[in-house]
């Protein structure tokens, strides 16, 4: 298991810089890792968290877990809450683990030589007993696992777009493959077609002018 210090390091690196979410997302997944028993970080696809925020956090989720959303192993569910869900893969067991509501406050007792209320939660965030700082729910998803997890490869036609739709996201209506967007449950409206610019030629290198020439 990697320390909390290098997991940091590896956030920063990312992030330009370490803040107080970025720690709540790696002590939330290290405490994850030693309730599931895994090794961290993994390379395997056994570990999927569902992290409730973008930012900060799941910068922090990202180093220590080593999920990210390429490898499908880290999704999005933007709820705007501090808080993300581990599940087991295999046995479907499934944690829950946000900040505890006083853990701001508990902050600054375990900083005293911080300079201000930003610095003693970066500090006291990563020495505070993780009772205090954290706190835990054992959950059942609402959605099977496998519907979660989709279905990688395959692919369809949306009847009403034409576009092609991935992973066994499609769904029917009717007996008719549907896109969600066309489905109705689209996030945006279409507005007037922009024309796409006309292509552009770029002048050719040296090396082809030459090569066009002695073909002259």
């Amino acid at each position: 298991m990697q320390s909390l210090k290098l997991i940091l390091a590896k956030s920063a690196k990312n992030h330009k810089h370490v803040c107080p979410r970025q720690v709540l997302g790696a002590r939330m997944s290290l405490l994850a890792g030693e309730l599931l028993g895994f090794d961290l970080p993994r390379a395997d696809r056994r570990l999927l968290v569902l992290a409730e925020t973008g930012g900060c956090t799941v910068d922090g989720i990202n180093a220590a877990t080593g999920c990210h959303v390429g490898g499908r192993t880290l999704r999005i569910l933007d709820l705007g809450k501090v808080a993300a869900t581990f599940v087991d893969t295999y046995t479907e067991e499934a944690i829950r683990i946000a900040p505890n509501r006083e853990a701001r406050t508990l902050a600054s007792d375990y900083a005293p030589e911080a300079r201000d209320h930003w610095d003693a939660m970066l500090l006291g965030y990563q020495m505070m007993p993780v009772t205090e700082l954290l706190i835990l729910q054992h959950v059942r998803l609402n959605i099977p696992l496998s519907q979660v997890i989709s279905r990688p490869g395959r692919k369809a036609i949306c009847a009403i777009c034409g576009e092609e739709i991935i992973n066994g996201r499609e769904v029917s209506n009717n007996a008719v493959v549907l896109c969600r967007a066309c489905a109705g449950e689209s996030y945006y409206q279409f507005l007037a077609s922009p024309e796409m610019p006309e292509e552009v030629i770029l002048p050719a290198s040296h090396a082809e002018m030459d090569i066009a020439t002695a073909h002259s």
